[in-house]
């Protein structure tokens, strides 16, 4: 008969074992705290004769369509500023073999409006967002929200990891210019910036858990 640690921890709480005690056990048993709490989780702090299920996170299509569209307007505006100052800095410090190369205005352009509809979309997605939450703290443990944010942690750690490899590798090659530097500079600025708030609001979020 499967016998898993849900079915553990509702007999347990159903016989009238606290909680502490039911973590204690399971943790001397092997199961790692991740595991425990999510388990111990599954039932409310309600004084009841049974154990009382609390309400699951409904996952809606609505839901899932903000998370994906916020997102979204978030890399398309990261891209967006990087290019930009890109250009800012190919204008400031030309390259000394191409000193009169025209530059590619339809990039930026591009950017600017990029710029002009996604950051603003990005930032009314992230209020309305950050409203739900506080009318329902339940929607902090949306599925989607967590595997976006950690795919956004992975991507931007991985931005950061190949931007310094990038800047160590031309460092020990002697190729290191001022143009080249602030363009990694600026990679590392964005991606950094990203990975930092992300990493900050998950580490909230374990501490009201």
């Amino acid at each position: 008969m499967h016998y898993d640690i849900n079915a553990f921890v509702k007999e347990a709480l159903t016989r009238g074992i606290p909680k502490p005690e039911v973590q204690a056990a399971l943790r001397k048993a092997g199961w790692q705290d991740d595991e425990i709490n999510a388990a111990l989780g599954l039932f409310a702090d309600v004084p009841f004769a049974i154990p009382v299920p609390k309400r699951k996170p409904y996952l809606s299509a609505r839901e899932a369509f903000m998370y994906l569209l916020l997102f979204l307007c978030l890399y398309i505006s990261a891209f967006a500023f990087g290019t930009l100052l890109f250009h800012f800095i190919n204008r400031w410090i030309p390259d000394a073999l191409q000193p009169y190369a025209s530059y590619d205005l339809s990039s930026v352009r591009m950017s600017v409006a990029s710029l002009i509809v996604a950051f603003p979309v990005y930032l009314w997605l992230s209020s309305l967002v950050a409203g739900a939450i506080r009318k329902d703290s339940e929607k902090k443990a949306s599925k989607i929200r967590k595997w976006l944010t950690y795919i956004t942690l992975f991507i931007t750690a991985g931005v950061i990891i190949g931007d310094l490899i990038t800047l160590l590798f031309n460092l020990l090659g002697g190729e290191l210019t001022l143009r080249f530097t602030l363009k990694v500079l600026t990679v590392l600025l964005i991606a950094g910036l990203i990975f930092g708030y992300y990493l900050w609001d998950l580490r909230q979020e374990e501490k009201e858990g």
